[in-house]
């Protein structure tokens, strides 16, 4: 499984800032040494890719740092040159997953799902929204047209729904905490709102029954998975209560229902935000290496 990382390009953040930007050089470094995951470096998105969904009032004043202060809070990060490339490659590593899943059967971002980036605005971490630019430059490029976003992130995806809302050729499914960051809410496609507390029988069960009533009406000939670590019951953002077991069993019946439907996939592993950081990268390399087995699976077909 080709997965692509961008986390050598690092940008200033406040001492004691709760976004975990070390997270993404450990995962890095252990996808390494996992095997079938082939890491690889990345492009930036262009300006003009991130034009597909984005104001041009929006991508100028990121790109010259003319953020207002609120947008900056609504943001939660400090602007800064190197957060705006930081910015353009983790969207590019998702255009180019979704390329190599088109060709593969599956593809990674060890990072991206930036589902909470409008298109005017940037919000909860989330610069520009990788899933939605890839999806339009793969449109553009006419490699793909029909496609679902299945959002297992434990945060509603309300950039990515505002993004897609009116558009029949996509279908947004989230599986999300209610009692949750944004407060206000976007409606997906399908929205499955999950009490505090949340544990890994019931999830599973809502998952179970969600992803065929979505998958019927779409259609897709891609799909982005959103594979968050932030519904783990030790999760300093989550409020749900999955165990690390849960979240792999999540991810295989994610896969193995795309696999079902021969719908090529593209992870990004979305937030994660565990007490203690190690625990937010033991569940992404689960993640990695459950949708490694789908290479497994498209090689021997093809053998």
């Amino acid at each position: 499984m080709r997965a692509f990382a961008h986390d050598v390009f690092i940008y200033p953040l406040p001492a004691g800032h709760r976004f975990p930007l070390g997270k993404y050089r450990m995962v890095r470094e252990a996808a390494e040494s996992v095997p079938g995951v082939d890491v690889r470096g990345t492009d930036a998105a262009t300006w003009d890719d991130l034009r597909r969904t984005h104001t041009e009032d929006w991508v100028e004043r990121v790109r010259a740092g003319r953020l207002e202060r609120r947008e900056e809070l609504g943001l939660g990060l400090p602007w800064s040159p190197e957060l705006v490339e930081r910015a353009r490659r983790a969207t590019g590593a998702t255009i180019l997953a979704a390329r190599a899943a088109l060709e593969d059967g599956v593809a990674a971002n060890l990072g991206g799902g930036t589902h909470h980036a409008f298109a005017d605005a940037g919000r909860g971490f989330c610069v520009f929204n990788d899933v939605v630019t890839a999806l339009r430059v793969l449109r553009a490029e006419r490699r793909v047209d029909r496609a679902i976003v299945v959002d297992v992130d434990v945060h509603q995806g309300d950039g990515t729904h505002a993004l897609l809302a009116g558009d029949r050729r996509a279908f947004t499914l989230s599986v999300n905490g209610f009692r949750n960051y944004p407060f206000r809410r976007v409606p997906g496609d399908l929205d499955v709102d999950l009490p505090d507390g949340t544990t890994d029988d019931r999830y599973l069960a809502a998952l179970e029954q969600a992803l065929p009533r979505a998958l019927r009406p779409s259609r897709p000939a891609l799909a982005f998975v959103l594979a968050g670590a932030d519904p783990f019951e030790g999760d300093r953002l989550g409020r749900l209560a999955l165990t690390k077991a849960g979240l792999k069993a999540r991810d295989a019946l994610i896969r193995d229902t795309l696999v079902a439907a021969g719908v090529p996939i593209c992870v990004t592993l979305a937030g994660g935000y565990a007490e203690d950081i190690r625990d937010t990268v033991e569940i992404n390399l689960n993640t990695l290496g459950v949708f490694t087995r789908v290479s497994t699976h498209v090689a021997a077909e093809r053998i």
